[in-house]
């Protein structure tokens, strides 16, 4: 004689509204998308990678590893710290978590604009400060944010 094993529908076990309290209120990350932790390590490092090259010259379109444009340094950082921007400005805001002043963190993205359109930006270095290229003639260097025209934004 055989014995039969029945195993219960997982709905039949826990109810129908305990699943969807239980998938509603796990944590759940969509394909691509990384932990908050894993993130600020990303951001971190490529905080590091721009402030490694310090005094590199502004080239339009450039992105290294020796001359760099603004989108171009953070393309390059980032991609050295293990995550894929688009090369504009714009297209890496439209990317990009955007979180309010008050969340931002050293390694987040700061967009500078004029109305809708993004014209600029540099990586966050803490204390009001961002490692960026700023325009031809000039070198990637600190500088403090000089506009109040400026969004943040968290590569995820």
């Amino acid at each position: 004689m055989s014995a039969q094993v029945h195993v219960p529908s997982l709905f039949a076990r826990v109810g129908t509204a305990s699943v969807l309290t239980l998938a509603v209120t796990s944590t759940m990350l969509a394909p691509g998308m990384v932990s908050d932790a894993e993130a600020a390590a990303h951001s971190t490092k490529a905080l590091k990678v721009a402030a490694s090259k310090k005094g590199a010259p502004y080239k339009y379109g450039a992105a290294g590893p020796s001359r760099f444009d603004c989108s171009g340094l953070t393309v390059y950082s980032f991609k050295k710290a293990g995550k894929k921007l688009p090369r504009t400005a714009q297209q890496q805001y439209n990317k990009t978590r955007h979180i309010a002043k008050s969340q931002r963190k050293r390694g987040d993205l700061v967009f500078f604009h004029s109305g809708r359109s993004v014209y600029h930006v540099g990586i966050y270095a803490g204390a009001g400060k961002i490692w960026h290229s700023p325009k031809s003639g000039d070198v990637v260097r600190l500088a403090k944010i000089w506009s109040k025209s400026v969004w943040y934004g968290r590569v995820r």
